[in-house]
């Protein structure tokens, strides 16, 4: 069965996950979160292009509804800035096509400081990339956000290529700050920017992030519930990842939001509750 949606967090392994769904020593740690998530955002690929062992060896791990979502690198968006950057676009490119029909989306996360007078770069760089690939855009410069002609200007180019303009979501990270050290190190690492809805692609992406306590960012991801409902009666197929400061209750955060869906939508395929796996206890050896 085709999924309606896909959800998943910014990695499928973390000790504090091993009381939910990753209890069966049998299994990898990736099939057991594809088990009951149908997506990854991949963040890996930001710092280091996996090895092809590596991803043949992910892509065989999972089912064939999975969906592995990957940053272009930071030598590609950060240092380069999109130029010159031919070789290591095509690296890239040669190992993620590996994933074939697992392949979910590959996301190009822009510096706060790539901004309007960079549009051209952005155009440019966006013709070179193959068809038959979905593509995701994350801008951080302030000027995005307000609404003028630089705004426009980037909406235009990305739904005149069909590519998805990325909502990060942190607004209840901000409404709630909190003073331990892992909220104050996401309080300076992510961005705070107005909220866009916009789908430019058939395959919008959310990121949400809450805050430590969860429930605090419950008011703020609700109404995801009716906009990502809208984007799947529309023909479109949302992607969504779940963040919290640590991640440590992160899979959570998606249960809950999965749990709402399909309250709204009886059937709706996407995440399967690991309250319904099979549980296998480790054994001695």
């Amino acid at each position: 069965m085709s999924s309606d949606y896909y959800i998943g967090l910014p990695q499928w392994k973390h000790p504090q996950w091993d009381n939910s769904f990753q209890t069966d020593a049998q299994q990898s740690d990736l099939a057991q979160y594809a088990a009951c998530f149908n997506s990854v955002e991949g963040n890996t690929t930001f710092y280091g292009l996996p090895g092809r062992d590596t991803l043949l060896r992910w892509q065989s791990q999972t089912s064939a509804d999975f969906r592995f979502c990957f940053k272009f690198p930071q030598s590609i968006s950060h240092a380069a800035r999109l130029r010159g950057c031919g070789a290591e676009l095509a690296a890239f490119l040669d190992h993620m096509l590996l994933l074939e029909q697992r392949l979910g989306m590959l996301c190009l996360q822009l510096p706060a400081s790539f901004g309007p007078n960079d549009l051209t770069l952005l155009e440019r760089f966006l013709q070179q990339l193959p068809a038959g690939v979905r593509y995701g855009v994350e801008v951080r410069h302030q000027a995005f956000f307000q609404g003028g002609e630089p705004e426009r200007c980037l909406n235009r180019l990305l739904m005149e290529t069909g590519i998805n303009r990325v909502s990060f979501d942190t607004r209840a990270l901000f409404a709630n700050p909190a003073a331990d050290p892992v909220s104050r190190e996401a309080l300076q690492q992510k961005p705070d920017l107005p909220l866009r809805v916009l789908a430019t692609g058939l395959t919008p992406m959310v990121r949400f992030i809450a805050p430590l306590a969860l429930e605090q960012g419950y008011q703020w991801l609700e109404p995801w519930v009716g906009q990502v409902l809208k984007w799947i009666d529309e023909g479109r197929t949302p992607f969504i990842f779940m963040h919290s400061p640590d991640n440590a209750r992160a899979p959570e955060l998606a249960r809950w939001f999965a749990q709402r869906l399909e309250q709204q939508r009886p059937g709706i395929c996407g995440f399967v509750d690991w309250a319904t796996q099979p549980r296998r206890q480790p054994g001695l050896f």
